[in-house]
Parts: C-alpha cells; structure tokens; sequence
C-alpha cells in the first residue's frame, strides 16, 4: 500500500532582531484550562479549588493567516488570546529548571472555542473535542527563538481596534515551569509538541470579517481576519 500523508505543518521562527531563523515543525499541541484566575471566575469557576487541566488540539487545528476561518457548525466561536510555547527537547517527569530549558521559541496564539459546542459537551459529560480541535483552531503568530518571555509582559487582544482582553504573564496561576512539569509527569513531552498556556479575562464572540491583533510584549504580534 503506497500513501502520500500531508506535510506537517510548521511555524516561522525569526531571531531577536526580527531576521528570519529557519522554522518549527509543529507535532502535538497541549492547551491548559483556566489558567488565569479572572477568566476562570469569568466561567464560573473557582480557581483556588483546582490543579491545572490539560486538553489538545491537533497540528491541522494551526491557522497561519492571515485569514483564519470559522467553523460552519457553531454560532458562537470565541477569541482565546495565549502565550505559546514551543519546545525543543523530550522531557519526562521534568523538573521546574529542566522544563523551562526545553523551550526553544515562544510566540502569541488564539485558542479559538466553540463555546456552544462546548456548553453541550459540558451539559453532556463529554470531551470538549468539537469545540476546541477544530480546523482551523488555532491562530498562530511567527514565534520567536529563545526561552519564556519576561512574566511582567503585558498580554492582550484587540477586535477592530477595541481592546478586549488584557493582562499580564505573572497573573497565570501555574507559570510555565511549574505548568511544564506538570504536564511531563502525564505525557513525555517531544520536540515539536507546542504548549498553550492559558488565557486572561474578557473572551468574546469572533464575527466574520473582525481584525484581530494580539500582543504579548517582546514577540512577534498575530494580526489576522476572521473570514
């Protein structure tokens, strides 16, 4: 039997200064819920009762833009705006120091939410598959080489040049070391994998034809349209 698979998908990599470094094969992509105190109580959650919790979506979940596509089955889609990270090395049962030295690149995603699909996945008991793997579910900007950017940087969304989420890295409740050991003592994490971590408060409905722009300060910006 002879078969052709697709290519896998890769993201752009540009230096500090902006200049072109070659690119990253994209392999698995692990997502954190709640990680922000504001956007968990936003849901209706405490976010002091609770250990990180992880969900995926697929490399063809990547959208690379400029135009980023919404699915035909929901109604209600929602922008996600989160650093991400990219990881260059195995780790397994990592310590803090072992996971954040795995990080190669970092860049600025959107994790996209059916939030309708969701709300039956939750009414139903089952797994948020639908309204989070999607194609096309997650926008992703060029990411920058190097480790974790500074947690004091600012993180934020803008639609149509209305600000609509904002905060900063160091309001996460599980920082990427402790979140990236975590998640090496549930899966050996492999280069390639990409890492979301989380998002702030003030997620909202996308409608087609909506310009959107997020910003983690010190990497590169996503700018897009939603189409």
């Amino acid at each position: 039997m002879n078969i052709t698979l697709p290519e896998a998908p890769s993201l752009p990599v540009v230096d500090e200064q902006g200049a072109a470094a070659g690119s990253f094969p994209v392999g698995r992509i692990f997502c954190v819920g709640r990680n922000y105190g504001d956007h968990a109580r936003e849901m209706g959650h405490d976010p002091d009762l609770e250990p990180p919790f992880f969900f995926s979506k697929f490399a063809s979940s990547l959208s690379l833009g400029p135009d980023h596509a919404l699915p035909a089955f929901s109604e209600d889609v929602h922008h996600e705006v989160e650093l991400v990270l990219a990881l260059g090395s195995r780790l397994e049962n990592a310590t803090e120091a072992e996971a954040l030295g795995a990080v190669v690149a970092a860049g600025v995603a959107l994790d996209l939410t059916a939030r309708d699909r969701q709300a039956e996945a939750k009414a139903a008991g089952r797994p948020w598959l639908v309204a989070k793997g999607f194609d096309g579910a997650a926008p992703c900007g060029v990411l920058k080489a190097g480790g974790v950017p500074p947690l004091s940087a600012r993180i934020a969304l803008t639609v149509n040049g209305n600000l609509r989420q904002e905060g900063a890295l160091d309001q996460m409740l599980w920082p990427p070391g402790p979140l990236l050991a975590k998640l090496s003592a549930l899966f050996v994490l492999q280069p390639g994998d990409l890492i979301f971590t989380g998002t702030p408060a003030g997620v909202g409905p996308l409608r087609a034809g909506d310009r959107i722009e997020g910003r983690i300060d010190g990497l590169p910006p996503l700018l897009g349209v939603i189409v």
